[in-house]
């Protein structure tokens, strides 16, 4: 079994990080590739990049901000309550 060892960069596990787990892969020397120890997950650094850049896809709008005119709907149907 080849000894597991951290890459030149950290790298997210892709698989865990679509289910919000952040999670370093490890890297084996022997075969170039990247693994993850909590989902057995295992690929190229391509491969890695590929699959992370669909994650950041998900989260690619989160610091925007979007105004549906809120402000203009009707909260309440009790004819009592002043607008």
């Amino acid at each position: 079994m080849a000894q597991l060892g951290k890459g030149k960069l950290n790298y997210r596990c892709p698989s865990c990080f679509m289910r919000d787990l952040d999670i370093d892969m490890f890297y084996d020397k022997e075969k170039k590739e990247f693994c993850c120890i909590r989902c057995q997950y295992r690929g190229s650094e391509k491969d890695v990049l590929e699959k992370n850049e669909m994650v950041r896809f998900r989260y690619g709008a989160m610091l925007k901000r979007f105004d549906f005119g809120l402000e203009d709907m009707e909260w309440t149907n009790d004819p009592a309550v002043e607008k």
